[in-house]
């Protein structure tokens, strides 16, 4: 039988610290006016009576993790969209959850005619919070919608055929993440944790939401900058973790003057493929770091280190660590579940893992035993540790972003110049991976490398961009005509050397 969950940690006082930012701070009982104000604020919109998620379409700010706080201690779902997406993926993203309402930066509105549109300025936390914070006793908002098979949030997630898939997530979902994630690092009360992700993925807004769970505090930076965040780690006292894709980590490696303070405990790394020469240099610099495995089906992390330290066996520098004990693994090849040192796809089934994806994603990743196929591959050793070799299939992950390979190579054929492309990853240190496209043109027709990086602005966000452009006269393709991926990374090699 279930039972009921509590939105805080039941050890969290009022004055217990919640955010940090730039701008000031704020306490639990901040929150709880701002959770009052919230319900005001609903009601003035006819919202109150919600039956489809809240939509968030916002750069990071105070008032969008309070919002985010306030929906996962109410009860309500939500769904946070990229406000740097491109227009037209962003009105299909939003057709497919059809939000009740979307809260938007002010700039946005104009942007989702068909949908009632109100700017978060509505919410700016100096008007919205009293002067004093002042409660009266047992005005506390009680949760009535805490259940743990609710939803609490829609999360996209892209696939290599660029149709996005939306992952909901439950409320016991995010508790049995955020009970493994503890194992490692939990910050204790008035304690923070440094969040510098984007908050329209699990990432960021898992800092979030385990920090309601734990009672502990956040510290929000607008944006990642690796000189403010290195000042943190060696400075600011509050701060005691972090979470950081490797591009970021690497960035602060190679700040001269970048240490930690005493009381600092590790740094969360997850977010794409992690290379051995990242963490030996982490470890050489004495900074702790937790190597991890996750995404957005499992509520970010599923695996991890344990605080890493120099191997023995330096093998273990390529893994992930093991899955965290109230979940399973298993890898298979061909239907088959193999022996350790054996690769093949990664399937995982326990209580992290959602439980499908939402009725306008076709795609059925389990099996009929509760499986779930993530399309990742890997293997692991025989003390079950994980080690993964490509993630789903084709897809590339840059800078802790999924780039759909199909996405960008559409975008390219849409050049006049351009009579096909095909997009591959390859191994970076910076970037974890960079993202690369094969060109053949049109003939008697060229661009440049930089006229097509300038042309692609206009269709892709930045990070989709391919940072190396070569030139092919034909691709490599299997008799059906599919592009041979595998085949295009030798091409590479010789301009990399060039």
């Amino acid at each position: 039988m279930e039972t009921s969950l509590s939105s805080v940690s039941p050890d969290c006082k009022a004055d217990h610290l919640f955010l940090v930012s730039k701008t000031g701070s704020y306490t639990y009982q901040n929150l709880q006016c701002f959770g009052e104000a919230f319900i005001h604020f609903l009601k003035e919109h006819d919202c109150i009576n919600i039956t489809q998620p809240i939509g968030l379409c916002a750069q990071p700010s105070d008032e969008l993790v309070f919002i985010i706080a306030t929906c996962w201690k109410l009860g309500i779902p939500f769904v946070s969209f990229n406000p740097n997406a491109q227009p037209s993926l962003l009105e299909k993203q939003i057709q497919a959850i059809d939000p009740s309402i979307i809260i938007s930066d002010s700039a946005k509105t104009d942007r989702h005619s068909n949908k009632k549109t109100i700017p978060i300025k509505e919410l700016k936390c100096p008007d919205v919070l009293p002067k004093n914070s002042a409660l009266k006793t047992g005005s506390y908002i009680q949760v009535t919608h805490h259940q743990p098979s609710r939803k609490f949030g829609y999360f996209f997630t892209s696939g290599t055929s660029n149709q996005p898939k939306i992952a909901p997530l439950k409320r016991r979902q995010m508790h049995a993440a955020a009970k493994s994630s503890a194992k490692n690092l939990k910050p204790a009360t008035n304690e923070c944790w440094l969040l510098c992700l984007p908050l329209h993925h699990i990432g960021g807004i898992s800092v979030i939401l385990r920090s309601l769970i734990y009672g502990s505090a956040i510290y929000r930076m607008d944006r990642f900058d690796e000189k403010e965040t290195a000042r943190h780690f060696s400075e600011n006292k509050q701060v005691v973790a972090a979470s950081l894709v490797p591009t970021m980590l690497n960035r602060l490696l190679d700040e001269p003057e970048f240490t930690i303070h005493k009381l600092f405990r590790a740094i969360l790394l997850g977010g794409g493929p992690i290379s051995p020469q990242l963490l030996r240099k982490s470890i050489n610099q004495n900074i702790p770091v937790i190597p991890s495995y996750g995404m957005t089906e499992t509520c970010a992390q599923i695996a991890a280190n344990p605080i890493f330290e120099m191997p023995e066996n330096e093998a273990l520098l390529n893994s992930v660590g093991r899955v965290f004990n109230s979940n399973k693994i298993k890898i298979q090849n061909n239907d088959r579940s193999v022996h350790a040192g054996n690769s093949g796809t990664i399937w995982l089934k326990g209580p992290q893992v959602f439980d499908g994806y939402h009725p306008t994603s076709s795609q059925n990743n389990f099996d009929e035993s509760g499986w779930f196929n993530t399309g990742d591959f890997g293997h692991l050793d025989e003390k079950d540790n994980l080690y993964i070799e490509a993630r789903r299939a084709d897809l590339i992950i840059t800078g802790g972003e999924n780039v759909s390979p199909f996405e960008v190579e559409t975008a390219l054929q849409k050049l006049d110049a351009v009579k096909e492309g095909a997009v591959f990853g390859v191994p970076d240190e910076e970037w974890g991976q960079k993202v690369v496209a094969a060109v053949v043109f049109e003939k008697g027709k060229k661009l440049s490398k930089q006229t097509l990086q300038k042309k692609l602005h206009n269709q892709l966000e930045d990070f989709k961009i391919p940072k190396e452009i070569i030139f092919a006269e034909t691709l490599p393709r299997t008799e059906t005509g599919k592009i041979k991926r595998h085949q295009l990374l030798p091409l590479f090699k010789p301009q990399e050397s060039s």
